[in-house]
This record gives C-alpha cells, sequence and structure tokens, in this order.
C-alpha cells in the first residue's frame, strides 16, 4: 500500500503541474481585460486579480462534474482539476464525495511534506523541488509553502449553473435595475444574485438563508419582509427591494462598496468591527482580518461579485456558445389598501385564483388556501394587463383604488411595513 501511495504522490506532482499549465480558461488578454476593468463604485484593485481570475474560471470554465484542488488563500495556486467518474447531478453521490476526499487527502500529505522538509533543510526530489517552485511563485511569495497543507481546498465547478443564472437573469434584471436606480445606487448591484443564488429562486442555504438574494428569517423581519402571511424572500423583486435597503444602509455605515457588498455576507457588525482595526483598508481587511466568521467566503464575497459582474457584461467572452436570456418580467404590481383574502383580490381584479397563487411565489399556504388574509400593504403581482382591463370597464376611474394601489416595481423600497 505504501508503494502504491508513493507512486500516486509522484504522478500526483506531475499532473498537478501539468494542470496547472494546462487548464482551459479564457483567452488570457480577455482575462485580463475583463478582470481589471473598474470604476468609482466597485475597484478592481490589483490585489484581487487573483481572486477574481479564479472565480471567472469557477463560473465559465469549470464544470460542476470537476473539482478544483486550491489554496484557500492564495487562489493562483491551482494544484489541479479532478473529474468526478460517473454522472454527476447538482448533488454529489456518496462514492463521488469518497473520491473527493481521497484525493484531497493524498494532496495534503504530499504538501505537508514538502513543508516539513523545506522547514527542515532536507533536499526535495526534482518533482518536490518543481512543485514548491509553483507554490512561492504565487500572489503568496516564498511563506505561502508554510501551511499550504492546511490552506488545501476543493472548489466544485459552477459553469452550467452560473449559465442557467444568466439565463433567468435576462427575465430580472431591468426589473433590479430599476429597484436600485430609484433610490440611488449603483444598478451593478443587480448582479449580486449570480453570487448568492445562480438566479436560483428556490435557494435555502444551510444556515436558513433564502430565496435568490439569500435573506436570513432575522434580516428579513428587520427590513419588512416577512410575517405570518407573507415571506417576499421568496419574491425577487421585493427581496431585490429588501436588498436596496440592506445596502443603502450598510452603505451609509461603512462609506464605501467593497465593505458594504461583503458585509451582505459577513454582517454589517463583522465589518464595522474589521474597519475598527485596519480602517478603510479593504485590502488589509481581506488579507488579515480574523475575526470571527470572517473565513473563505467572507475573504470572497466581493471578488466573486466583480468576477460575475464581468462576466454577465461580457457574457460572450466567456461563453461563445452564447445565452438564451429569459424574457423581462411583465407583469401588473398593486399594493393593497387593506386586508383581504386570495379570493376577494381575484374577484376584484377578475384573476382566476390559481393562477393569482401561482405568480405571488411569497404567499404561504395558508395564505393560498384562503386561511389567512394578505395585510395591508402587501405587494400583489397581476397578470399583464389586469389593472388596463379594469379601467377601462370603470367609467369613474375609482375603482382601482377602493382594494389596492397601481405601483411599479421600485417605488417601495423606501416604505416601511
Amino acid at each position: 500500500m505504501r508503494s502504491r501511495t508513493r507512486g500516486f504522490l509522484t504522478l500526483l506532482v506531475m499532473l498537478v503541474l501539468a494542470s496547472c499549465v494546462t487548464a482551459p480558461l479564457p483567452p488570457a488578454e480577455e482575462l485580463l481585460s475583463s478582470s481589471t476593468a473598474s470604476n468609482a463604485a466597485f475597484p478592481s484593485p490589483p490585489e484581487l486579480q487573483p481572486q477574481i481570475k479564479f472565480w471567472q474560471r469557477v463560473y465559465s470554465t469549470w464544470k460542476r462534474n470537476q473539482f478544483i484542488l486550491h489554496d484557500d488563500r492564495y487562489l493562483d495556486i491551482v494544484y489541479g482539476v479532478i473529474t468526478l467518474p460517473d454522472s454527476v447531478m447538482e448533488n454529489q453521490v456518496s462514492e463521488q464525495r469518497k473520491f473527493v476526499k481521497w484525493h484531497l487527502e493524498m494532496l495534503q500529505n504530499l504538501l505537508r511534506r514538502l513543508e516539513y522538509k523545506a522547514a527542515a533543510g532536507i533536499p526535495m526530489v526534482a518533482n518536490e523541488q518543481n512543485l514548491a517552485n509553483y507554490i512561492m511563485a504565487s500572489s503568496g511569495g516564498n511563506k505561502s509553502l508554510f501551511g499550504a497543507g492546511d490552506r488545501l481546498r476543493s472548489q466544485r465547478g459552477m459553469r452550467e449553473q452560473f449559465k442557467r443564472g444568466l439565463e433567468i437573469s435576462g427575465r430580472y434584471d431591468a426589473a433590479f435595475r430599476s429597484v436600485f436606480r430609484e433610490v440611488g445606487l449603483p444598478e451593478d448591484l443587480a448582479y449580486l444574485p449570480h453570487v448568492e443564488s445562480s438566479f436560483q429562486n428556490h435557494a435555502t442555504s444551510s444556515v436558513g438563508a433564502v430565496g435568490m438574494w439569500q435573506f436570513m428569517p432575522s434580516t428579513a423581519r428587520q427590513f419588512g419582509m416577512l410575517n405570518k402571511a407573507v415571506d417576499e424572500r421568496l419574491d425577487p423583486v421585493a427581496s431585490a427591494q429588501g436588498a436596496a435597503r440592506y445596502l443603502r444602509n450598510a452603505y451609509a455605515n461603512l462609506d464605501n462598496w467593497p465593505m458594504a457588498l461583503t458585509s451582505y455576507n459577513h454582517g454589517l457588525h463583522g465589518m464595522k468591527q474589521a474597519r475598527g482595526i485596519f480602517g478603510n483598508n479593504f485590502i488589509s481587511i481581506i488579507h488579515n482580518y480574523e475575526g470571527p466568521g470572517f473565513g473563505f467566503a467572507s475573504r470572497n464575497f466581493y471578488s466573486e461579485f466583480l468576477a460575475a459582474r464581468d462576466i454577465a457584461q461580457n457574457p460572450l467572452r466567456f461563453f461563445p456558445e452564447g445565452v438564451s436570456y429569459e424574457q423581462p418580467l411583465k407583469l401588473d404590481r398593486v399594493r393593497l389598501r387593506k386586508a383581504a383574502s386570495t379570493l376577494t383580490v381575484a374577484n376584484h381584479y377578475g384573476v382566476n385564483i390559481l393562477e393569482l397563487n401561482n405568480i405571488n411565489w411569497a404567499w404561504n399556504g395558508e395564505v393560498q388556501a384562503g386561511h389567512t388574509q394578505l395585510p395591508p400593504g402587501t405587494m400583489v403581482w397581476l397578470p399583464p394587463g389586469t389593472v388596463t382591463n379594469l379601467l377601462q370597464k370603470d367609467n369613474t376611474g375609482q375603482l382601482k383604488t377602493i382594494l389596492a394601489d397601481t405601483v411599479s416595481t421600485a417605488k417601495t423600497v423606501d416604505s416601511e411595513k
């Protein structure tokens, strides 16, 4: 068994070095031009380029049946890409998880041996020295060799998932941009769901975040999105409005967008603590802050956003086969002036109640069944043209205001429910 392991490690060193050179990615000039794109709101400093390029490859090059073995601090250290055996669904089966774990353990043992030899001054064989040189040539420099085994991480490719998110974004992009524009925030914040959920409205996290914008229950309540009848985390536009309220508050407290966006993952309190130590030096925070919960996800959140924005703005560079965007959202929207059941709303607007339930994703089962009324202020989606048809039937022009007021997609951001 030991000889088999030794043979595997020798082979792995060779494969690692080869994969680092030959792993497919978009042309270098395209990665460079897009990843260095910057503006006043969302700076893209040179220190973040390794992270940005890594996430570009995760999102657009590596597929879901591939796992990238990499350093979790210096993301320009990519040891190799392993391909899962057999067919791969959204979730891995037990044997596939074991397959990835075995490769990680073997590579970790090798990296720890390199670190031991370097610390003890023991000569390395040629392949070991080549690997050590590769690690030390990274953005981490010579110090990156020490602790490399402990920093080893695997990342699943997301090409298919990200492309599907691009397709879905066609439905919501205009509405999301309107939400942020109406309150004076940068429209490019509309790209954030690429990082949070790949525009999957049914997305849930292991810690309880829900929806396309991934709000936790406590934050949703704080920003008026959750009550006994309605969970607006499941309504992409309503949750975008909640995100606008959160981000406007975060920016007012933190004074810059890299920190405000990172707080979307790490929390406003946590980023205030980081700023208290490092001031407004965002790069120092990313590289040096060790506060509770500030781990891999928080360190990379802003870089992931920049990578996603680059791809979304230049889709054909990363998906040359093309992207089939969904048609923009076209629904009417009203806000209830008083409590009402779904049947009352359906009868008032002449809409089939099943259709009404199907397009109002935020309503819970009790509301849809008619057991609980919708509270005043609830936003209601209606089939396109419903309000116009109602006005045409009402010569006085007053009927539409008895139950609800017509609103745009963005007019509720300032409302406190």
